[in-house]
């Protein structure tokens, strides 16, 4: 083969649509993919538990972006001109069936990501998409504008270069050899490490709940998840990716304040408790909860607050009521360390977003380069978001890549 039309560099979920789009609106070009390892698509294949979290049943471009802690503004526009719709007709136009659960995330209706998977090779083979596994790249260069690639399986040259290889750290030592600008990577969505009595064997309990990390403005609301580790669920992981570099700087040591009762304020509780004593005055605190809070959760709580298991609502004092009220709205955790949510293994960092063109996703710094998915210094939060800012990049060029 002499020089290629397209060389896409990564064999995962934004390689494989950015190469399928381009396949099929120019058939005349040769588009070619190069995958490091011995499969394609690996990060499709765990996402979302094995089912593969296409996107997110969010079809306003402006609600979307708030979903990315970073590439919010860059986005915005590249929303406006492929979105979560526009992803759901892509794969339905292919025979992927597609549901939207309760929570907004959408799944093949197989609850498969093989079906994803299968779409994928499918379309690539149909539309003659060439694919090659165990192709490490080990060097760029470009000669007269022809972009020159070395391999682990020999040398390439290509026209125009598409960079679809994740959060893939010598890749992004490769282009910083091109003049472009990493931002550092430091892990996003992750859960919490605490070690505390208060909720000691109580794994899988769930609650809504507000949660703040100490001395600074991070806060978010959202079921929180007790885990054998410490603390899980969409409340915790959201704080993980706004806090990504914050919470790297205090090296995973750090104190969350968490409010039990979501949005009630400790005032509001105070009232609650002293309406409590009245009304249930002569019933045992530790068996009648007036709170939202699950049943083995409160027995935790008031136990922290020094109630006694048979201490009645009227025989509360004012310190065991004010305690009470802390542990409920204000109770305070040592976080001491993260562990990755599920196999969903998310960096903040990549490429300089100021580095690349978002009406093209064309790099900046060399003409006929371009980047797609969690090379670029963007994530989001767990959902199918990180996926939707992928489609939306691979889409994007496929539109664009020929057009000068």
């Amino acid at each position: 083969m002499g020089v290629i039309d397209v060389l896409i560099i990564g064999g995962g979920a934004a390689g494989f649509f950015t190469a399928i789009n381009i396949a099929e609106k120019h058939p005349e070009k040769s588009v070619v993919i190069v995958e490091r390892g011995k499969e394609f698509l690996t990060k499709v294949r765990i996402s979302g538990g094995g089912r593969c979290n296409v996107t997110h049943a969010c079809f306003d471009p402006k609600e979307l972006i708030n979903y990315y802690p970073r590439g919010q503004k860059e986005l915005l526009g590249p929303f406006h001109q492929f979105c979560c719709g526009d992803t759901m007709g892509w794969f339905e136009e292919r025979g992927v069936e597609l549901k939207i659960e309760d929570d907004g995330r959408i799944f093949p209706v197989t609850d498969s990501s093989q079906t994803i998977i299968d779409c994928f090779l499918c379309e690539a083979k149909k539309h003659q998409v060439d694919f090659r596994k165990n192709h490490a790249v080990k060097h760029i260069s470009k000669t007269n504008d022809v972009w020159q690639v070395e391999t682990s399986q020999g040398k390439l040259q290509a026209a125009k270069i598409v960079m679809t290889t994740g959060s893939n750290p010598k890749m992004w030592k490769l282009l910083e050899t091109l003049g472009h600008t990493i931002v550092p990577a430091v892990p996003s969505l992750f859960t919490f490490n605490i070690k505390d009595s208060r909720i000691k064997d109580l794994l899988g309990i769930a609650t809504p709940a507000n949660v703040k990390v100490v001395d600074t403005k991070l806060e978010s609301n959202g079921p929180l998840l007790i885990t054998h580790w410490g603390m899980s669920g969409p409340g915790i992981l959201k704080l993980s990716a706004w806090g990504a570099r914050i919470l790297a700087d205090k090296q995973y040591n750090f104190q969350i304040e968490v409010n039990w009762l979501d949005h009630i304020s400790r005032e509001d509780c105070l009232e609650m408790i002293k309406d409590s004593k009245i009304e249930l005055a002569k019933k045992a605190v530790h068996k009648n909860n007036p709170f939202e809070v699950p049943k083995r959760l409160w027995q935790r709580i008031i136990q922290a607050a020094g109630v006694k298991e048979q201490t009645r609502w009227a025989d509360l004092k004012k310190q065991q009521t004010e305690q009470l009220a802390s542990q409920l709205t204000e109770a305070i955790f040592n976080v001491k360390g993260k562990s990755t949510f599920k196999e969903e293994f998310v960096t903040a960092g990549g490429i300089h977003l100021k580095e690349v063109n978002f009406k093209t996703f064309e790099s900046k710094k060399h003409e006929n380069l371009y980047f797609a998915g969690e090379i670029l210094d963007i994530d989001a939060i767990t959902g199918g978001f990180n996926f939707q800012n992928a489609w939306t990049g691979s889409h994007i060029i496929s539109e664009t890549i020929f057009d000068s």
